[in-house]
């Protein structure tokens, strides 16, 4: 039996210790673990993204959560595979603990095989090509009027563009860019943003870096469209549709960057949900 409304990561996380979302967690095992560095910088681009990433491998399915440099070493992974999924569900690090709870949910609901995503094919291609087309296709999830007010909460400049084409104004906020490509300053004040915006676009780096649970919440209670683009627990972020989640693009391991071949995302709407809206008065 689900939890039918999950209201933060760790109720969500109870549950799914519990049983409450399918097999006991004790009951799946980690067969590999993966520590990942990766930059891009994109042609004609003056930054450097720096990614890191664990990703939790539990039969056909994978779990993956970015952190910062720093937080979770390498040696972790000496040890990880042949972990069940309780153990590690209750780590001491947080992206450990969100890995594990999106391993899980992504073996009990594969992307693959949930019947209300709509499946979105990146194309072959050169990085740029690619991310292009994957902003693209977030951007679309809102359905915005000009001058609509758009708190990007993760800065990927092709998003701040596809937001602008679609006569959003972009409000950026990002823990470790100043600018974007075009010289608009970025805000690391989360707070600043989520007061002005009439819809938020946030990334699944939300969940590793505990600000997840303050966004859904303003969301909730401001009643303002929220739509979450993730590589990193994806799955756990789809828990969250209709509960303050509007809608999700959900890119599951491996990522789009990873290779030049077409990829499948997942893009969902919360139930009713036709676009996020538009401008408020």
């Amino acid at each position: 039996m689900h939890d039918p409304q999950p209201q933060t990561v760790a109720s969500l996380t109870d549950a799914v210790l519990t049983g409450a979302h399918g097999p006991h967690p004790r009951d799946l095992t980690v067969t590999s673990a993966f520590w990942l560095y990766h930059t891009t910088r994109l042609a004609g681009g003056e930054v450097t993204y720096h990614n890191h990433y664990l990703v939790l491998r539990v039969g056909d399915s994978f779990g993956a959560c970015s952190f910062e440099a720093g937080e979770l070493g390498p040696e972790f992974c000496e040890s990880a595979s042949g972990h069940g999924l309780d153990t590690l569900l209750r780590h001491e690090s947080t992206p450990v603990r969100v890995a594990a709870l999106d391993a899980y949910l992504s073996r009990v609901r594969p992307h693959r095989e949930a019947g209300e995503a709509e499946q979105v094919t990146l194309p072959l291609g050169t990085p740029e090509v690619r991310a292009r087309a994957r902003d693209a296709a977030i951007a679309e999830l809102l359905d915005i009027a000009p001058g609509t007010k758009v708190a990007l909460i993760g800065v990927v400049n092709p998003l701040v563009a596809a937001i602008r084409d679609r006569g959003g104004v972009c409000l950026p906020c990002d823990l470790n860019l100043r600018t974007t490509q075009w010289g608009d300053p970025v805000t690391d004040d989360m707070t600043e943003v989520l007061e002005e915006a009439d819809a938020v676009v946030a990334t699944g780096m939300t969940l590793s870096n505990g600000t997840f649970d303050l966004i859904l919440q303003h969301c909730r209670g401001k009643g303002v469209p929220l739509v979450v683009y993730a590589q990193s627990a994806s799955a756990v972020a789809r828990a969250f549709l209709g509960t303050g989640v509007t809608a999700l693009n959900a890119e599951p391991f491996p990522f789009s960057q990873f290779s030049a071949d077409p990829t499948p995302m997942y893009r969902y709407r919360a139930a009713g949900e036709a676009g996020t809206g538009g401008g408020r008065a």
